[in-house]
Order: structure tokens, then sequence, then C-alpha cells
């Protein structure tokens, strides 16, 4: 028996890792190409190592950071990932502790609305969107964070709703009796009882936000304001020559730091996930 849970967790273990290597070869194509001049990119040689011939070395990378507005570009969609993140965990989680606290229908259907919104296809309402953003002045990096934050309650409010029914009713009743407002309750003891949550939620909607696309790209204005990955696609040279190896180079700036981020923080992704399952 013993024997036979053994060659089972060795073939566990060699499948998984087929599988990751699959995730980070495309990485390390990436990592490599970055190192290129951009005519070894281009070639036959694209699926080699750098050598003497074709390594450019930093040269890619100071020509996407001077050339072509990374900084703006990396400015806006910090900007964009800060506000929308802290606007949707703190909006989200108020709004999770009164579908959770006040058991009536209107909090029930609140509940399977954000819920439901989760299965509603981006590609159904992209259009009436980017048109009722233009005449409501959501189209700028300041406040497109409102749109973000329609975007991101659904998943946000399913995972807070699972967390905070496991938290006691006593701990709130207690802070009632001792003189706290709902507003302070909420802030001073729920808030920090949800820092699992909180962490997991916001570390998942920063992925989500750092490496959209489709939504910038949509709702700015391209002419004043490019996020990162919009930036990307405008690495062309004269005559639409597509600059391969500046590219690259951004690409893995974009990648890097996200990947550290997630890196770092995936134990705190599994225990809000975990805690929020407790009931519900």
């Amino acid at each position: 028996m013993e024997k036979r849970k053994s060659i089972k967790s060795k073939i566990l273990f060699v499948v998984l890792l087929v599988i990751s290597l699959a995730w980070i070869y495309p990485i390390f194509m990436i990592f490599i190409n970055a190192l290129k001049e951009d005519r070894s990119i281009t070639t036959s040689t694209v699926f080699q190592l750098p050598t003497s011939e074709t390594f450019a070395g930093l040269s890619n990378f100071v020509d996407a950071l001077t050339s072509k507005g990374f900084a703006q570009a990396f400015g806006y969609s910090l900007l964009i990932t800060v506000t929308s993140v802290a606007l949707i965990l703190i909006c989200c989680s108020m709004c999770a502790w009164y579908i959770t606290r006040v058991n009536s229908i209107i909090s029930k259907i609140l509940y399977f609305l954000f819920v439901f919104s989760m299965v509603v296809p981006f590609q159904m309402l992209m259009f009436t969107l980017a048109s009722t953003a233009d005449k409501l002045g959501l189209n700028t990096p300041f406040n497109i964070c409102i749109i973000y934050l329609g975007f991101g309650a659904g998943l946000a409010v399913f995972m807070f709703c699972g967390f905070m029914k496991s938290i006691p009713l006593e701990i709130e009743e207690a802070a009632m009796i001792d003189g706290c407002n709902p507003i302070q309750t909420f802030f001073l003891i729920v808030l920090p009882i949800l820092k699992p949550t909180l962490i997991s939620v916001g570390i998942l909607e920063t992925m989500w936000l750092w490496n959209d696309y489709l939504l910038p790209y949509l709702v700015l204005d391209r002419k004043k304001y490019m996020t990162i990955p919009i930036l990307v696609q405008y690495f062309q040279g004269s005559y639409g020559k597509v600059e391969m190896g500046p590219m690259m180079a951004c690409i893995l700036m974009t990648v890097l730091p996200i990947i550290i981020v997630y890196l770092v923080c995936q134990k705190y992704i599994i225990k809000g996930v975990i805690a929020g399952a407790v009931k519900g």
C-alpha cells in the first residue's frame, strides 16, 4: 500500500514538474530574447541562447525605458492598479459585511447579483461600457478605478462573504456594547479580522488589473494615456517594423514585478481562500 502511494506521488510530481516547466518556458524565452539584437529574434535563432554575435547587452532595456514612454505608462498602470485595488477592498468588504449581517431579501438579491456578475463575459458589454465611460468622463487613469470597482466586485464580495460568515457575531456585539458605532465596529474590529482575505483578494485583483489590456484600450484616450500592456504594441519603428528587442525587454520588466509579488504572497492567497471556505 505504501509502495503504491509512493509511486502515485512520484507520478504526480513528474506531471506537476512538466506543467511548471510549460508555464516557465515562455518567460524564459522572453528573457533570452530580451538580451539579443533585434535581427536575431526574427530568424531561426529565436529559440537559441544569446551568443557573442547576437548578444545586445542592456541596450534593449535602455531603449524600452527611454524611447517609448515606459516610465509614464508604468506610472499610469501603477496609479490605476493601486486606486482600483484600494477601492475594491474597502467598498466590497463593507458591502459583504452588510450582506452577511443584514438578513433580508435585499441583501440576498445583492449577493446573487454579485455572484452572477462573475459569469457575464466582458465582450457582451464592452462597447456599451466604452460609450458610457466617455459620457460620464470615466476615461482617464484617475477615475477608471470606478469601472474596475464594478468588474472586480463580484469575486471580492464572494470571497469576503465566505470569510465574514466565520466571524462570530458576539465580537461585534461586544464592540457595540462598548460604545462603537457601526463604522467604528467595521474599521476597528471587522477589518483587522479580515486581513487574510484582504491580502488574498488584493493580490488576485492586482494581478488582473496590472495585466489588463482590453478595458484600458477601449476606455482610455490612447493619445494621452497608455498603460504598460497597451504600450507593448507600440514598439514599432519606421514602416511599421516591430522592434522585437525593446518589446521583449518591456514585457520582461512588466512581468517580473507581478511574478515577484505573487511568489512572495502566494501563501496568503491560499490562506485567504481556505478561510473564506470555512462557512458559506
